[in-house]
């Protein structure tokens, strides 16, 4: 493990709310400059699920997203407490976002969204054998679910039609288990 080169002298809390805390740190860089460094911290995990039917097709979501200005596709997401376990996560959101039940649940990959401001750390999942209910989105949500093939969903992140991070990697790495 490489060792950390950078020396906090100082840190307080500029902005939080319920979902993040923004840090303002004085820092002495692995130059050995003085400098500033603006941290987010999260107060949730990142879940992603690529659900997934036995005829290989995927289920996305289609919402606004206020931050970028954009209607953005994406696969199931959303956050889970710190203390609570990612597949429960994933399992509740999956529900949530689109009434599916899943039976096999695989974790296929851990990531960092935007490890250049942020601790934010994500988990993804492939759930499989599929069953349909009724979904429960959140009063903030105004979702649209599609049911696509694999194959299509890689060629929107190929065409940077999904440009959602975790949404780009947990397709790629489900196309990669199922050899697209």
């Amino acid at each position: 493990m490489e060792a950390n080169n950078w020396d906090t002298i100082g840190s307080e809390i500029a902005y939080e709310n319920p979902w993040i805390r923004v840090e303002h740190r004085d820092v002495v860089t692995p130059t050995g400059n003085p400098g500033i460094y603006g941290v987010v911290k999260f107060k949730n995990k990142a879940i992603g699920i690529v659900p997934i039917d036995e005829e290989g097709f995927v289920y996305l979501v289609g919402q606004y997203r206020y931050p970028l200005g954009e209607y953005s596709w994406e696969i199931p997401e959303g956050g889970g407490p710190l203390g609570e376990d990612p597949l429960e996560a994933a399992k509740r959101e999956l529900k949530e976002e689109t009434g599916l039940t899943a039976q096999r649940w695989q974790r296929v990959g851990r990531i960092h969204t935007s490890n250049s401001v942020t601790d934010e750390e994500g988990f993804i999942f492939l759930a499989q054998g599929l069953q349909q209910g009724d979904a429960e989105p959140e009063e903030t949500e105004e979702l649209r679910v599609r049911r696509i093939p694999l194959q299509e969903a890689v060629g929107m992140v190929m065409r940077s039609e999904i440009t959602d991070s975790i949404s780009m990697c947990a397709i790629l790495l489900v196309a990669r288990i199922w050899g697209i």
